[in-house]
């Protein structure tokens, strides 16, 4: 699940990481009351004002803005809100903002000068350890950094039965080129990011970027965070942050339902039990010619309701040009599969896409003897090449 940078920021302080301070605002007036409540807190007369979408590089599509005084505030909040911004890791339409983070203005003159770096939290699935990924090169894509300076980039793996050792955060200290005050700072911050990571069960921890201060303060500007789903039981106020308007729409309807679906760019739709399996028909489709349209596991109970809701999701893509159905009846009988393909077909009576369904396991044969007795524009299939070749010549 992911979840707003202030969101993020929400999580972090509670865990004793230092961030930028800001308050969030669903309107211009709400971001100039923002603004002066910061100012009577912090002191400064500048604010950043930050769209909060689910998606990177905000800035590139304006939706960060520098504010020198409250009228700027204002007018930026209002251009900002309600906009479509158009990111390198959005859609062509964008995402529309409903919302700001008005924050205060930590790039203050010191006795040095600010300095970014990048540094996130993540699985190694390799290595099947958690690691702590870092560079001096904060503020930029790190897919860029990696391109083109592979060599700035480090990172610390952490083993499991002991945690983050304190030298380990000394170390990406040391290789930030940090001293004195700042090189204590950063090793605080990284235990606690850390600590942070661990505890509240997430996939992701990315700031970009870190920030040291003109006086040596190390603190997360940005935050990206995303939660594991499956430990959503053990964080009920963190489930409470989801923002289904940040998702696709079809993606929190089959949650609604029950299904496991994730929505992609393909032209076949994919209905399967199992998550293997579901995997496994994707590289078919592929080896078939098509590109898979969703990624859809109906579960153990492929009853007639569920076949049905799920036909209604796949449908909804109008690029999906077939539907490939491919069960195996171990815990689920074929047989009653098979007659929710046909009453849901009956039921919606608007399915204009070839079906190709391919049934193994309990009652199989019976399962076939239903579909191909149907009389409906359904193709059975036995074998897993034979739904491959159904699929390529409907594509053709």
């Amino acid at each position: 699940m992911n979840i707003h940078e202030y969101q993020g920021k929400e999580i972090l302080n509670s865990f004793g990481v230092r961030i930028q301070r800001g308050i969030v605002a669903h309107n211009a007036k709400e971001a100039v009351d923002a603004a002066k409540e910061l100012t009577e807190l912090t002191g400064t007369g500048w604010h950043v004002i930050k769209a909060q979408v689910h998606a990177g590089g905000r800035g590139k599509g304006g939706g960060v803005k520098l504010a020198k005084n409250l009228k700027e505030v204002e007018e930026i909040a209002g251009q900002i809100i309600g906009m479509n911004l158009v990111t390198p890791q959005t859609s062509a339409e964008g995402k529309k903002v409903h919302q700001v983070l008005v924050t205060e203005d930590v790039y203050y003159p010191g006795d040095s000068e600010p300095e970014e770096y990048y540094m996130s939290v993540l699985l190694n699935r390799t290595t099947g350890r958690n690691m702590i990924m870092y560079s001096t090169e904060g503020g930029m894509d790190i897919e860029t950094v990696a391109e083109e300076t592979p060599h700035l980039i480090f990172t610390e793996e952490v083993d499991p039965s002991v945690g983050l050792m304190g030298f380990q955060a000394r170390r990406i200290a040391f290789n930030l080129g940090l001293s004195g005050t700042a090189f204590k700072e950063m090793t605080k911050f990284v235990m606690a990011l850390y600590t942070a990571y661990v505890e509240s069960d997430s996939a992701l921890f990315e700031i970009n970027p870190v920030l040291k201060t003109s006086d040596d303060k190390i603190m997360a500007v940005d935050a990206k965070v995303t939660i594991d789903d499956n430990a959503l039981y053990r964080h009920k106020d963190y489930a409470e942050m989801r923002d289904i308007r940040e998702e696709n729409p079809v993606e929190v309807e089959a949650r609604k339902v029950g299904l496991n679906y994730v929505d992609l760019d393909g032209n076949v739709g994919c209905m399967v039990n199992g998550a293997g399996l579901a995997m496994a028909t994707m590289d078919l489709i592929k080896q078939a010619g098509g590109e898979p349209a969703n990624f859809l596991d109906v579960g153990g109970t492929a009853d007639a309701k569920r076949v049905e809701e799920a036909f209604r999701l796949i449908l909804k893509d109008e690029n999906v040009k077939a539907i490939l159905v491919n069960i195996f009846g171990g815990i689920v009988r074929c047989d009653r599969v098979a007659q929710g393909i046909v009453d849901a077909y009956k039921n919606m009576g608007n399915i204009t896409v070839p079906i190709i369904v391919r049934l193994q396991g309990t009652n199989a044969d019976i399962a076939k003897e239903i579909i191909d007795n149907s009389g409906l524009d359904v193709q059975s299939a036995i074998e897993f090449q034979e739904a491959a070749d159904k699929v390529q010549a409907v594509l053709a």
